[in-house]
């Protein structure tokens, strides 16, 4: 098990704009912990307009294998680019880039197929039902671009609202461009919503930043939901957010994002070439729940039978990275 970085440890770069509530740091390090990775994940604050610089210049090194991105940089490395997965060419953005054997860079989007996975986990209907997304960066359509490739379990709507003029319609737009180039072009409509009103629809996400900081406006009417309207909250800080709150007073089935994560941590995994640790965190993520979700949610976490290989938890410190916040189990 390697405790410490070495001169021989893989490096792996977190972007963001800010990069503060991230947690996947905390994710992938205790997986290469656990299993024995020689390997380490670092955030690093890169301002928006100075990303495609960083990321060109960052895989210059040769022990940085690999980059996860997040808010707001994921539809600016595109041009930086050779290869895209599917998802990522839809959504015009990408959340993980590595070097391919040519020293080339490949980009691949998996925070949509996170998504559908954490609907499918909390049990959560969206074939054929009215969805909203509120929102329209990266994650927003990623989001869109994989329920509305869900196939016969793909949503009837897919209405997208940000307060930002136009970006939701460009979004909308893209989406329809894309879909035009894909071999089984999606049936779902994507429509742009006029205002955040809820009222209409049966499965509301919060794909903005609102609840990151205290006193952000909830991102949408809570009174208005219909009765057996589902939330998900994609945020990864500040869980339960204000918004998960009011709907759950409500009775709602209101959820957080961490399993938007978790569920797309196998494919980060196997994508950067760890398909023995993929297959060891889809067998069982308990150990990574217990690591995000906070006390008040930690009876939400649902524990699988005994199952090998697993995940186990460690307090085993990596410096420079924090100390898990796990203890074994």
């Amino acid at each position: 098990m390697h405790s410490t970085i070495q001169g021989s440890t893989d490096v792996y770069l977190i972007s963001g704009d800010p990069v503060e509530q991230v947690r996947a740091p905390e994710v992938f390090n205790l997986i290469f912990r656990t299993l024995g990775i020689n390997a380490v994940l670092v955030p690093v604050h890169v301002a928006l307009q100075d990303i495609e610089a960083f990321a060109r210049t960052a895989f210059l090194a040769k022990n940085i294998k690999g980059m996860l991105l997040t808010i707001p940089h994921k539809s600016r490395v595109m041009g930086l680019l050779s290869h895209c997965n599917n998802a990522g060419r839809m959504a015009g953005a990408v959340n993980g880039i590595r070097r391919n054997a040519a020293g080339e860079l490949d980009g691949a989007l998996f925070d949509g197929k996170g998504f559908v996975l954490s609907l499918d986990y909390f049990g959560v209907a969206y074939a054929g039902k009215r969805v909203l997304i509120l929102g329209a960066g990266g994650a927003a359509a990623a989001i869109a671009v994989s329920l509305a490739l869900a196939g016969s379990q793909a949503p009837a709507v897919i209405a997208l609202h940000d307060p930002a003029p136009g970006k939701a319609q460009a979004l909308a737009n893209q989406l329809a461009a894309a879909a035009h180039t894909h071999t089984n072009a999606p049936t779902t409509r994507v429509v742009v919503a006029a205002s955040g009103d809820p009222s209409a629809y049966d499965l509301v996400v919060n794909a903005s930043p609102l609840g990151l900081k205290a006193g952000d406006p909830l991102p949408c009417d809570v009174s208005r939901l219909a009765p057996h309207a589902a939330v998900v909250d994609i945020l990864m800080k500040n869980q339960p957010t204000p918004l998960v709150q009011a709907a759950r007073a409500r009775h709602l089935v209101a959820q957080p994002g961490f399993e938007m994560l978790i569920q797309q941590a196998p494919d980060y995994l196997a994508f950067f070439g760890y398909a023995e640790a993929a297959q060891t965190v889809r067998n069982d993520a308990t150990s990574i729940r217990e690591l995000l979700y906070p006390a008040a949610m930690r009876g939400e976490i649902r524990r699988p039978g005994k199952l090998t290989p697993t995940l186990q938890s460690t307090s085993v410190p990596v410096p420079g990275v924090g100390e898990s916040r796990l203890m074994p189990h």
